[in-house]
């Protein structure tokens, strides 16, 4: 094979391999911005369908990642990698991945039954997995919860599938539970009508149920009362410190006294010391 020869052939060879690399490119770009475009069409259809948005966002994270492997295993068969070896090459890999990382498949079988069971959904306040907070979106694997101070906190979905879960959203009412200290010279009784009749006067406190108040326990300093209102669950940290404030004003506006609890220290007498130095000796 002489020189021009051999460079002809080089330079075919080169041609050849920048138009399928060039080809390639092209695919993944292309086939990129379908995949986005298909998910932003199946979002929009959810959406006039009112889909609930917990299955919208499993959904979106379970076609994203099977049209992309789609699209990494056409691209691999366009640049004339045998994509059949490649599938059993993957699933065997699979396996191998699977029983290595047996907790990323747990969270994924956690999130299948979450979706399913469903505990919560996208937008309740509830507490899983030790995190209290927000749920914004429940993944293949994790689950996004936003913490009241606005961390978003990412939970695997086992962790919050084993565990226990309250739901704070899910019943409509909610109770607030609250308690008052009373000194000794408060008559109790006239105490929890006026607070009563003042508490239930307060936006948001629901009249059905009616707010519950009577004495929680004795102390030292004076009766407890238990003070519990209802409230709309959405409206409950509103609530809660608007009967606070309403209670503080009502033992300021009837002049309660502050329960305080006093300490009287007494000095034994000289014979009672003499009597327990004697005591002591012996």
């Amino acid at each position: 094979m002489d020189y021009q020869q051999m460079m002809r052939t080089l330079t075919d060879t080169a041609v050849h391999v920048a138009l399928k690399v060039v080809g390639a490119i092209l695919l993944w770009a292309i086939g990129y911005w379908l995949i986005k475009m298909a998910i932003r069409l199946v979002r929009k259809a959810f959406q006039k369908k009112d889909v609930d948005k917990t299955l919208q966002q499993y959904l979106f994270s379970t076609i994203s990642v099977v049209l992309n492997a789609a699209l990494i295993v056409a691209i691999l068969g366009y640049l004339g990698v045998e994509t059949t070896s490649f599938a059993a090459l993957l699933a065997a890999g699979g396996v191998a991945i699977g029983v290595a990382w047996s907790g990323l498949l747990a969270n994924f079988a956690a999130g299948v039954f979450l979706l399913f069971l469903r505990p919560f959904k996208v937008g309740d306040f509830i507490t899983a997995g030790g995190v209290n907070g927000t749920v914004m979106e429940l993944g293949l694997f994790l689950t996004l919860i936003d913490t009241p101070d606005h961390i978003r906190t990412y939970v695997g979905n086992n962790k919050i599938f084993s565990d226990n879960i309250q739901n704070f959203s899910a019943n409509r009412k909610r109770r607030i539970d609250l308690r008052l200290q009373l000194h000794y010279s408060v008559d109790p009784n006239k105490a929890m009508e006026v607070l009563k009749q003042e508490i239930e006067r307060v936006p948001g406190v629901l009249k059905n149920p009616p707010t519950e108040i009577s004495i929680f326990e004795l102390s030292p300093t004076g009766p407890i009362l238990a003070v519990r209102p209802y409230c709309d669950t959405n409206d409950y940290w509103a609530v809660y410190f608007a009967v606070n404030r309403t209670m503080l004003q009502i033992i300021d506006e009837m002049g309660y006294p502050v329960a305080e609890q006093h300490f009287v220290l007494r000095r034994p007498s000289r014979k009672q010391d003499g009597e327990a130095t004697k005591a002591q000796s012996h």
